[in-house]
């Protein structure tokens, strides 16, 4: 039995996603825990490792198995994301090491803080990185997630120096994302990095409010609206106009 099936951790759940989680269908794991407390968060469930479910990953890929037929057909592939992947490095490295035994691409969605975890093993298992830069200025990004932003590109420069595949996911969220200096400070970096295939740009929403009440949680940014349509668009020329293609 191949050594990667027995490694355990804890997983918050898994599904079948389309067009969120990397290209064409997916099978994705969300696995349990994160360090960082983002304030728009709409999965605050994920949050703690100790309320995730024990699972191995052997008994995660045996459940991708039977749609691996499905998922190749429709371009797509198998995704670790969270949570926080890289909070488990190990139960991360056995499910796209699985994959890729199973003959799925992988993905890694992650925010980049816990990079340095990533040991080159489960990158050379990755054929795709899923990276959330999430703000430009170290104090903004600070408030936003209460972590520090230098650890995130410093794993985004190590993964352009290993040529490895990137989309970047940008939140537009009003008040504190939408700044014009805040977008073109992203811009420019993921565009001097020469690995980075698309932005995808996601608007800000408050549909995971339900999760916090439900927790007894205040949603810190239950106030705040959606953006407007015309900024999410100004958004996106933005990063158009440093060379990078923008969804």
């Amino acid at each position: 039995m191949a050594a990667w099936r027995t490694v355990e951790g804890k997983v918050h759940s898994w599904d079948i996603s389309t067009g969120v989680d990397g290209p064409g269908t997916r099978f994705v794991v969300f696995t349990a825990g994160c360090p960082l407390r983002c304030l728009y968060c709409h999965n605050p469930e994920t949050w703690r490792l100790r309320d995730g479910v024990p699972a191995s990953a052997g008994e995660l890929i045996d459940r991708a198995a039977p749609f691996r037929r499905f998922i190749e057909v429709s371009g797509g592939g198998f995704t670790v994301s969270g949570g926080e992947p890289l909070l488990q490095p190990a139960l991360t490295r056995a499910l796209l090491t699985g994959a890729r035994e199973l003959g799925l691409r992988t993905a890694l969605d992650t925010s980049g803080f816990l990079g340095a975890r990533a040991d080159e093993a489960l990158l050379d298992a990755t054929d795709l990185v899923l990276l959330d830069i999430k703000a430009w200025q170290p104090q903004t990004y600070r408030a936003l997630t209460s972590a520090a932003l230098t650890p995130t590109l410093t794993f985004a420069r190590r993964l352009a120096a290993a040529r490895k595949p990137v989309w970047i996911r940008f939140v537009v969220v009003p008040g504190w994302t939408d700044d014009a200096a805040q977008v073109d400070g992203i811009a420019e970096f993921a565009a001097s990095l020469g690995n980075v295939e698309r932005v995808d740009v996601l608007p800000f929403h408050r549909l995971g409010a339900p999760k916090y009440a439900r927790l007894g949680l205040r949603f810190p940014l239950a106030e705040v609206a959606p953006p407007p349509a015309e900024v999410v668009d100004r958004v996106r020329r933005q990063f158009e106009a440093a060379g990078l293609v923008a969804v």
